[in-house]
C-alpha cells in the first residue's frame, strides 16, 4: 500500500487469502486494487453490521456509495464519516474492521487522488457492488431463522453472484489489461472474453461461500438457494434448518457445486490468458481458485446442514499452495494439470473434466 493509506495491516488481518493475492501483483496495479478492495470491505461491514437496524444499514450503504462516487457535498461526507466510525458493530466483526471504518478518510482521499482510468473502475466496480449488498439487504428482512427468506429462481442467485463477485473479475481484466501492455496485446480483440472469463472466476469464488456457509447464513435469515428450485425438491427453505433435509437437497447443492467448478475452470483460462512472464500475477488469480476447488471438497464431504462441518482450508495449506504455485505458474501444461489434479483429490474430478452428474469419490 503506498504511505498515502497506511493500512497494509489491517488489510492483512482482514483477509488472509486476498492480502496474499494482493502483494503478487504488479506495481502498476497494487494500489488501486488494494484500495478497492478496502472500500468494497468497508461497505460490507457497513451491511453486515446486524447490532444496527437494516433500514439504518441501507441509508448508510447509499451514503457511502454516493461518497465514492464523488457526488456528495463535503460537509455529507464529513458527516458520514464521523457515523461510521463511531459505528456499533457485530458481536463477530473483527478489530481491523473497526479500525477501516475509521481510516476511510484516507481511503477516500487517496481515491480522489488517483488517475483518471483506476478511479473510474474503481468507482464503478463499487457502484455494482453496493447495489448487490441494497438488493441482499432487501432480499432478507429477518436476522435470524425465525425470518429465514429466500431467492426465487437460480437467475436471481447468478445475478447476485455478479453484483457481489462477479463484477470483481470484470474490474480486475480491465485494469491489468489497461496498466500491463504485455496483456493489453494479448488480449486485444478479445477484451470481452477475457472479461467475461474474469466473471465466471469471480462467480466461482461467491458460489464456493454461498456453499459453504450455506448453515450459517440460514441461521442469520438467508437462503440463497432458489425456492423454485427447492419446491421442485418438495422442499421449503425452512425444510434445510434441518440436517436430515441433507439427501434431499443434495441434487440440487451438487448441482450449484457443478456449476461453481464449471466457473473456477473458465477462471484457469483467465488465468492462462495472462502472460507467463507476469507469473506472479497469475499465482495472485490462481490461488483463489484453488482454495474455492479446496473448500467445495470440504464443505460437499459432510451434510453441510449439519453443525460443525469442515468448510475451511488450514492457514498451513494455503502457504503450500503458494509456495507450489512459485515454481509452477510460469508453465500452461503444469497448471493444467495441477488444477485438475485438485479438482480429482476435492472429489469434484468429474465436473473439471466432462461436467459429468456424479461427484462419486
Amino acid at each position: 500500500m503506498s504511505e498515502r493509506v497506511p493500512l497494509r495491516e489491517v488489510l492483512a488481518r482482514v483477509s488472509r487469502s486476498f492480502y496474499l493475492s494482493l502483494w503478487l501483483l504488479p506495481e502498476q496495479t497494487r494500489f488501486a486494487v488494494a484500495l478497492a478492495y478496502l472500500l468494497a470491505r468497508a461497505a460490507d461491514t457497513i451491511a453486515d453490521t446486524r447490532l444496527v437496524p437494516r433500514e439504518r444499514r441501507l441509508e448508510l450503504l447509499v451514503r457511502f456509495r454516493a461518497a465514492c462516487a464523488g457526488g456528495a457535498k463535503s460537509s455529507s461526507v464529513d458527516a458520514l464519516l464521523g457515523e461510521l466510525a463511531a459505528l456499533e458493530l457485530s458481536d463477530d466483526a473483527i478489530q481491523e474492521e473497526q479500525e477501516l471504518l475509521a481510516e476511510l478518510r484516507l481511503c477516500l482521499a487517496a481515491l480522489s487522488e488517483l488517475p483518471e482510468l483506476e478511479a473510474t473502475l474503481i468507482r464503478r466496480v463499487l457502484e455494482t457492488l453496493t447495489e448487490g449488498m441494497v438488493a441482499d439487504l432487501e432480499a432478507f428482512p429477518g436476522e435470524d431463522a425465525t425470518q429465514l427468506a429466500s431467492l426465487t429462481t437460480r437467475s436471481e442467485l447468478l445475478h447476485y453472484t455478479y453484483q457481489v463477485a462477479g463484477c470483481v473479475g470484470e474490474f480486475w481484466s480491465l485494469i491489468h489489461a489497461a496498466r500491463l501492455p504485455a496483456l493489453g496485446r494479448r488480449v486485444q480483440g478479445k477484451l470481452p472474453e477475457f472479461c467475461q472469463s474474469g466473471v465466471r472466476l469471480g462467480r466461482a469464488l461467491q458460489l464456493t461461500n454461498v456453499l459453504r456457509d450455506l448453515r450459517r447464513d440460514l441461521q442469520h435469515g438467508r437462503c440463497y438457494l432458489p425456492s423454485q428450485s427447492l419446491g421442485e425438491l418438495g422442499l421449503s427453505p425452512q425444510d434445510l434448518l434441518e440436517p436430515q433435509s441433507w439427501t434431499r437437497v443434495r441434487p440440487l447443492y451438487e448441482d450449484l457445486v457443478a456449476q461453481a467448478v464449471r466457473d473456477a475452470r473458465a477462471g484457469l483460462e483467465h488465468v492462462l490468458a495472462v502472460p507467463a512472464s507476469f507469473r506472479f500475477l497469475r499465482l495472485a488469480e490462481l490461488l483463489p481458485l484453488l482454495l474455492a476447488l479446496r473448500t467445495l471438497g470440504l464443505a460437499f464431504a459432510e451434510n453441510p446442514l449439519a453443525e460443525g462441518s469442515r468448510r475451511k482450508v488450514a492457514r498451513s495449506e494455503v502457504y503450500r499452495l503458494l509456495a507450489k504455485g512459485l515454481w509452477k505458474a510460469g508453465d500452461d501444461a503444469a497448471l493444467r494439470r495441477w488444477c485438475r489434479a485438485e479438482a480429482r483429490a476435492a472429489g469434484l474430478g468429474a465436473y473439471w473434466v466432462s461436467g459429468a452428474c456424479s461427484l462419486a469419490r
